[in-house]
C-alpha cells in the first residue's frame, strides 16, 4: 500500500464508510442516509493563510492540473491521458504505466496515433481494435501491429468491424469496408440528399418537344445522353467491380444517422427535412480583431424553432430498395398528450379545446446532449434496435425490426406526463444472446432493466432510491458495471450487477465521487475519483469488491494543498412541500455558534439539472473557494440542490414542470428557515447569488418573494424563457405557440414589479447560450417600471462561460461588495 493509497483511505475511514455488499435486486426500496456527512481535509494546511479574491479568480492553473480524458492502453498495462499545459490552452498526452512510480512521461507527438483512444471498436473475437486519430483510421493485431487504414486530409469516423472481419469506416455518407487481409477497399454505399437520376426524357412542353422534333442536333445528344446513361446503369448491374448505387433520400433533406448491420446486408437511415439557418438569430460582438462590429450567427429560440420529424428507412445494400419503417406500431404515436394543456390554455382566451387522434412527430433519441448512437445492432446482425422519442418529450420508445416484414417492434414504453429525461437512456444488447439492457426511470429512478424479445414485460434488475448510470456489460455477459449514488445521494460509487444471481456488489468505498473505466482485459477500473477537498486524480483498482486502490497521479498544486479549506457539510433541509429534504452544503465558519447572529449567503446552481452538494470535486470551483473566503470572514454559506435538481429521481427532476421558478424558490425559503433556525443566522441578512439558472432563480426569488432576501446578484441570466433555446426550454414548459402560461408563469420579466431589494446583475455580451437580449431587455422593463436598487455590469468580450481571470475578478469583487453593503 502507497502513501497516496493511506491517505486516501484515512479520509474514506474518517467518516465516509458505508453498508457492504448490497443485495439490491432483492430488497425493499432504500431510504438515503441524511445524517450531515463532509470529506475529512487529505493534505497538511496551513492555517495562516487568507483567501483574497485575487488568488481565487487567477487562472486556475494554480489549483493544478487534473487528468483529462483518460483511457486504457490495448494491453490494459498502462492508461493515457490529457493534461493542460500550464499558461495554456493547449493540452498534452501522458501514458503511465501500471507499475510506475510517478505521473507518468509525456508521449511523444510521433507516437500519438499508437495510443488507441478512449471509444475503440472491436472485431467479433476481438482480435482486433480499430479507432480514429485525427481522422484517420488505426487498426491494432492480437500481438500489437498497427495498421494505418487511411492517410488523408479527409476526416473519416466511425470505425466498425463486420462479422466477416472486414473493417468498415465512413467519410461523410459514404461508408467503405477494408478487407485487412488484402488490403481492397470498397464503397459499400453513399447516402445523397439529392433526388434520384433518372435517365435523359424530352422535356415535356409544347416547345420542346417541337424542337426536339424540328432540330436533328437537339434530337441526337439527347439520344446520346440517354444511351451512355443506360450503359453505365448496364455495366454496374453486370459488372462486379463497380461501386453500387447511391441510395437517394431527395432534395431538401438532411441526414440524421445512419447505422450498418455487422452482415452489411441492411442500413438504417434516419432523414427528416433540412431546415435553414433562423437569420434573426444573430448575436453582435464588439470587440473585435479588426474594429469592426461582428454579427455572430446562434442558435434558435425556443419561440421560432419547430424540430422536424424524422423519417426512418431500412435500406437493403442487396439492392438498394428503401422500405420506409412506420411509426404506427409504437403505442401512443397518435395520443394527443397535450390534451390538458392545450385546453387550460384555450380556456384562458376565453376558448374551448377539443381533444382528438393527432399524429405525433417521432425521431430517433438523439441530440445535443446524448453522445451513443440510438441504433444498436446485435453482434450478429440479426437483430437491431432503436431508441425514438416524441418531439413533444412526452414518450420513449425502444423497437426493433421484423425483416421479413419491414415493421417495427415495440419492445418498451417510457412515458412521462412531464418530459422524458435526456439522462439514462443508455442501452444495448447482451453479446450471447438476444436479449436488451437498458435505463429506465419509470420507477422514479434511475434503473437497469432488462428484456429478452420473446418475453411481453421488461424485467427489472436493480431497485432503490438511487440513480444508477454509466452501465457497462462484460464480453461474457455475466456482469454490468454501473456507477451509483446507493448510500448517500452526494456519494457515487462503483458497483456490479452479477448477472448470474442479479445480486449487486460495491467495488468502491472511496467517498466523493468516483467514475470508472473496465479495463480491456476486463480485469482492471481505472478510476477518476475526486472529493469536496481534493480535484480529481486518476486510480487503479482489480475489478472485484474489497480490492485495493491505488493512487496513479498526483497532480494536485502544492499552493492549493496548503490552502486551509472549510470542508462543507451535506445536510437534508427539512422541506415545507415534499416528503424528501433539499439536499445542501452548508459551509461554517470556525466560530459560528460565538457572539451575535451572523450573515449568510444561499448560493443557486446553475443548469438546473444539475447536483452540486454532492461530496465530489465541483465544477464550481470558484464558487467553492469565494465560499471559504466567505465563511473565513464569520458568513454561513448554504448551496442547495433544490427541486429540478440531479441525483435525487424523477419527481424531483420534473417538480418545475410548467412552473420554473415556484418550487425552487419554495426550496429556497425552506433554506432561509433552516439557517436561521440551526446555523444562529439573522433573518435579515441573508443575500443570494447565482449563474445562469442560479441567475433566473436569483431574479425569480428578489421579484417574487422580496421579503426572502436583503439583496442578489444574477449573474449571465434567464429572463424570458421564450428566448432560451428549444431541446432544454420545450421539455419543461412545451413551446410557447401551445403553452404561454407556462412561459409566462416561469419568466422574471413577468415579475419584475416586484424587486424592492438591491438586485446586481452581470451579463457577458457574446453569450450564445444565454442571449445579452434577455439583460437588455429586462433592464429596459425595470427602467420604465422606475425601480432604481439594481445595477448592471457587462462584460464585452466574455461567453456564458468567462474566461479572462480579469473579469472573473471584476465580477466577484462586485457580488463581494453587494454582500458586504447590504448584509
Amino acid at each position: 500500500m502507497n502513501i497516496f493509497h493511506q491517505t486516501l483511505l484515512s479520509a474514506v475511514s474518517a467518516g465516509l464508510l458505508f453498508s457492504s455488499s448490497l443485495a439490491l435486486a432483492k430488497t425493499e426500496p432504500q431510504t438515503w442516509d441524511v445524517t450531515p456527512v463532509a470529506a475529512k481535509a487529505v493534505y497538511q494546511t496551513n492555517p495562516a493563510i487568507e483567501l483574497t479574491l485575487e488568488q481565487i479568480m487567477a487562472d486556475p492553473d494554480w489549483l493544478g492540473r487534473s487528468p483529462q480524458n483518460a483511457f486504457w492502453s490495448a494491453d490494459s498495462s498502462q492508461v493515457f491521458y490529457q493534461q493542460k499545459r500550464a499558461g495554456s490552452e493547449l493540452r498534452d498526452w501522458y501514458h503511465r504505466p501500471l507499475d510506475a512510480s510517478d505521473n507518468g512521461l509525456a508521449v511523444p507527438l510521433s507516437q500519438l496515433h499508437q495510443m488507441g483512444a478512449s471509444s475503440v471498436e472491436y472485431s467479433a473475437d476481438r482480435q482486433l481494435q480499430a479507432w480514429v486519430f485525427e481522422g484517420n483510421i488505426f487498426v491494432r493485431k492480437a500481438d500489437g501491429q498497427i495498421i494505418q487504414v487511411t492517410r488523408s486530409n479527409t476526416s473519416f469516423s466511425d470505425p466498425q468491424f463486420l462479422t466477416d472481419n472486414r473493417l468498415v469506416y465512413r467519410q461523410g455518407w459514404t461508408f467503405f469496408s477494408v478487407d485487412l487481409s488484402t488490403g481492397l477497399s470498397s464503397e459499400l454505399i453513399s447516402l445523397k440528399t439529392e433526388d434520384e437520376p433518372k435517365a435523359p426524357a424530352i422535356p415535356s412542353g409544347y416547345l420542346a418537344q417541337e424542337q426536339h422534333k424540328l432540330i436533328e442536333y437537339v434530337a441526337k445528344t439527347q439520344r446520346s445522353n440517354k444511351e451512355q446513361y443506360e450503359a453505365k446503369e448496364a455495366l454496374r448491374s453486370a459488372n462486379p467491380a463497380m461501386a453500387p448505387t447511391a441510395a437517394y433520400f431527395g432534395k431538401d433533406q438532411q441526414i440524421v444517422d445512419a447505422s450498418l448491420s455487422p452482415k452489411a446486408d441492411y442500413l438504417l437511415v434516419a432523414v427528416r427535412k433540412a431546415k435553414p439557418r433562423n437569420e434573426k438569430d444573430i448575436m453582435p460582438n464588439y470587440i473585435t480583431a479588426n474594429g469592426d462590429i461582428a454579427a455572430q450567427p446562434v442558435r434558435w429560440r425556443v419561440n421560432d424553432f419547430k424540430p422536424e420529424p424524422q423519417r426512418l428507412l431500412l435500406v437493403s445494400l442487396t439492392d438498394g430498395s428503401q422500405y420506409p419503417l412506420s411509426y404506427t406500431s409504437l403505442p401512443g404515436y397518435n395520443e394527443d398528450v397535450l390534451a390538458e394543456v392545450k385546453a387550460e390554455n384555450a380556456k384562458a382566451k376565453g376558448e374551448k379545446y377539443k381533444s382528438s387522434k393527432i399524429i405525433r412527430d417521432i425521431g430517433l433519441m438523439t441530440d445535443w446532449y446524448w453522445s451513443q448512437s440510438a441504433m444498436r445492432w446485435h453482434n450478429s446482425g440479426d437483430q437491431v434496435a432503436i431508441m425514438l422519442k416524441a418531439l413533444d418529450n412526452k414518450d420513449r420508445w425502444i423497437a426493433t425490426v421484423d425483416f421479413d416484414k419491414k415493421i417495427l417492434v415495440p419492445q418498451h414504453r417510457l412515458q412521462d406526463k412531464a418530459w422524458v429525461n435526456y439522462a439514462f437512456n443508455d442501452f444495448g444488447w447482451f453479446n450471447s444472446s438476444e436479449t436488451l439492457y437498458f435505463l429506465s426511470e419509470e420507477s422514479g429512478y434511475s434503473h437497469l432493466y432488462s428484456k429478452a424479445l420473446t418475453s411481453r414485460k421488461a424485467k427489472k434488475l436493480t431497485r432503490g432510491t438511487f440513480e444508477i448510470s454509466d452501465p457497462t456489460l462484460t464480453a461474457d455477459d455475466n456482469y454490468i458495471y454501473f456507477k451509483a449514488n446507493v448510500a448517500h445521494p452526494g456519494i457515487y460509487e462503483v458497483y456490479r450487477l452479477n448477472m448470474t444471481n442479479e445480486d449487486t456488489e460495491q467495488l468502491t468505498r472511496l467517498g466523493g465521487m468516483t467514475d470508472f473505466t473496465l479495463s480491456p482485459d476486463e480485469q482492471k477500473l481505472l478510476l477518476t475519483h475526486s472529493t469536496n477537498l481534493m480535484p480529481e486524480d486518476l486510480y487503479l483498482m482489480a475489478a472485484k469488491p474489497e480490492a485495493d486502490v491505488v493512487r496513479l497521479t498526483d497532480t494536485v498544486s502544492d499552493e492549493f494543498k496548503q490552502l486551509p479549506l472549510v470542508a462543507p457539510q451535506v445536510v437534508a433541509v427539512p422541506s415545507s412541500h415534499t416528503a424528501q429534504p433539499v439536499f445542501s452544503k452548508v459551509y461554517y465558519p470556525a466560530d459560528y455558534k460565538q457572539g451575535e447572529p451572523r450573515r449568510a449567503v444561499i448560493f443557486n446552481h446553475g443548469a438546473g439539472y444539475l447536483q452540486n452538494s454532492d461530496l465530489g470535486w465541483s465544477g464550481y470551483f470558484r464558487e467553492f473557494l469565494f465560499h471559504n473566503l466567505l465563511a473565513q470572514q464569520g458568513y454561513v454559506v448554504l448551496d442547495m440542490d433544490y427541486r429540478a435538481s440531479k441525483g435525487y429521481g424523477r419527481n424531483w427532476r420534473t417538480a418545475i414542470y410548467r412552473q420554473m421558478g415556484t418550487p425552487e424558490i419554495e426550496d429556497l425559503a425552506d433554506g432561509v428557515n433552516w439557517l436561521v433556525d440551526n446555523a444562529n443566522i439573522d433573518r435579515n441578512r441573508i443575500g443570494t447569488y447565482g449563474g445562469s439558472y442560479g441567475g433566473f432563480m436569483t431574479f425569480m426569488a428578489l421579484f417574487k418573494q422580496p421579503d426572502l432576501f436583503q439583496a442578489g446578484a444574477a449573474l449571465r441570466p434567464v429572463s424570458d424563457w421564450a428566448y432560451y433555446n428549444h431541446p432544454y426550454t420545450s421539455n419543461i414548459l412545451n413551446t410557447p405557440d401551445i403553452d404561454p402560461i407556462a412561459y409566462e408563469r416561469s419568466s422574471p420579466i413577468y415579475f419584475s414589479q416586484g424587486l424592492t431589494k438591491p438586485l446586481l446583475i452581470n451579463a457577458p455580451m457574446v453569450d450564445d447560450n444565454v442571449f445579452f437580449q434577455d439583460v437588455v431587455r429586462l433592464v429596459q422593463r425595470l427602467i420604465e417600471q422606475e425601480k432604481q436598487d439594481f445595477e448592471t455590469a457587462i462584460y464585452p468580450v466574455e461567453p456564458h462561460g468567462f474566461r479572462q481571470p480579469s473579469s472573473w475578478l471584476d465580477e466577484y469583487r462586485r457580488i463581494y461588495k453587494l454582500f458586504e453593503e447590504n448584509l
